[in-house]
């Protein structure tokens, strides 16, 4: 296995707002997050969903970073700003392809 990939699918009709949120939460746990990337998208065909593609080494890595106490406030204040509740898609990496 290469990795675990959570991609969180979300609608909101306050973006800017949940940047603003993301950015302190980034701030308030560097050094303890364990993302080795995080891509956030959205959706052409759909201007108000978008999705979080949030990447890790290992599941244990996203689950010591899901526990992390500024992670669940984020968690909490981000549904706040959804228009309805998100999507979670915990995906283990199989296989990556690069140029």
């Amino acid at each position: 296995m290469a990795g675990f990939v959570q991609i969180v699918q979300f609608t909101t009709s306050n973006f800017d707002e949940m940047q603003k949120l993301a950015d302190q939460w980034r701030e308030q746990t560097e050094g303890k997050r364990s993302t080795s990337r995080v891509t956030t998208s959205r959706d052409r065909d759909n201007p108000n969903q978008y999705f979080i593609i949030a990447e890790f080494a290992s599941y244990e890595d996203a689950m010591r970073n899901n526990d992390l106490p500024e992670t669940q406030a984020f968690s909490g204040e981000m549904q706040k700003l959804g228009d309805g509740p998100p999507t979670f898609h915990n995906l283990d990496v199989e296989r990556v392809e690069e140029r």
